[in-house]
């Protein structure tokens, strides 16, 4: 394996074989990000994937140099034809590689440092529900199976718990709890390793929840609180894929078709909501989970936002119920 002579400080660079490479990438996901989340851990391995591919490509050309971070950044845009956000994904993960190798001794310094991504959109890449499309997914929603009713709660506790795919695919019986103040939800967001977060569930997403459970029938505490109903698969847990191509079929099924609409527009949707429902900036961001206000703010920017009174969204979603 190359050692640290490789790396010279008169513009040499470091030229690491694949294998090499590879076992540093490897050296880096297990050492480096031991303490964060699996769904963490991919992320980098997939984006890491991707670079090792370029690397490969280059043969022998590629020296760790800012000039090489340049190029692969080119690569990135104009032949793998990526988005700005995902570049920006792509280029943090190497950048984070290349300190690892700094800290390991093998670079003298980070040549990804200065090679940023692009800008990301100033408005949210999801788009948000219009009211009428609110009430028209809301309306259109069946509750004739137990299947109908898992979907049911699916949308409620997205639309109007701002609960996230990931939440709800981690989520288990035992995480809804009845308190004082109400139903509230323990979640394990992304990123996170454990179920440290608590999500209050409004009159309305609660009772949508508790139909598909009564509908369910007793499972174990551990069980997944919203699981799969198919032939050969029921009880087992769902995953994030399964759950939007469930909710993107049930809006599709309600006529909600158009750009920028996907199934996480849901969760962004509820940030609007509830400020209609006069809630607080800083209550909607302790509801939504995020750090600080700016995530909060880029949904909030949207075009086109709601506009409805707090006794006008309280009636439709007793109606809808």
């Amino acid at each position: 394996m190359s050692d640290a002579s490789d790396s010279a400080p008169n513009g040499a660079g470091l030229a690491l074989p694949i294998s090499d490479l590879e076992a540093r990438i490897e050296g880096f996901l297990t050492e480096h990000l031991a303490r964060k989340s699996p769904e963490t851990v991919g992320t980098y391995r997939r984006a890491l994937r991707e670079f090792t591919r370029f690397v490969a490509s280059e043969h022998g050309r590629f020296r760790f140099r800012k000039a090489d971070m340049e190029r692969y950044k080119t690569y990135l845009k104009s032949e793998r034809e990526l988005s700005d956000v995902s570049i920006s994904t792509y280029l943090t993960s190497v950048r984070r590689l290349c300190q690892y190798l700094v800290d390991v001794g093998l670079l003298a310094d980070n040549p990804a440092r200065g090679v940023k991504g692009n800008s990301r959109p100033a408005s949210h890449s999801r788009s948000v529900l219009t009211m009428q499309e609110v009430e028209t997914l809301l309306y259109a929603l069946p509750f004739d199976s137990v299947l109908a009713l898992r979907d049911r709660a699916f949308v409620y506790l997205m639309l109007g718990g701002g609960l996230s795919e990931i939440e709800l695919v981690r989520a288990d019986r035992e995480d809804v709890r009845l308190t004082p103040s109400g139903h509230v939800l323990d979640v394990q967001g992304k990123g996170h390793t454990v179920k440290d977060r608590q999500v209050p569930l409004d009159d309305r997403v609660a009772a949508a929840l508790l139909a598909y459970l009564a509908a369910r029938g007793d499972v174990p505490s551990d069980a997944p609180l919203l699981a799969s109903h198919g032939h050969r698969s029921a009880g087992e847990r769902l995953n994030t894929r399964s759950v939007r191509t469930r909710i993107r079929r049930t809006m599709e099924d309600a006529g909600l078709r158009r750009p920028g609409l996907t199934p996480h527009s849901l969760t962004h949707t509820a940030a609007l909501l509830w400020l209609n429902a006069g809630m607080s900036l800083d209550e909607v961001r302790a509801r939504m989970r995020h750090g600080t206000l700016d995530t909060t703010m880029i949904s909030l920017r949207q075009q086109g936002l709601l506009h409805k009174s707090p006794e006008e969204l309280a009636v439709l979603l007793r109606d809808a119920g």
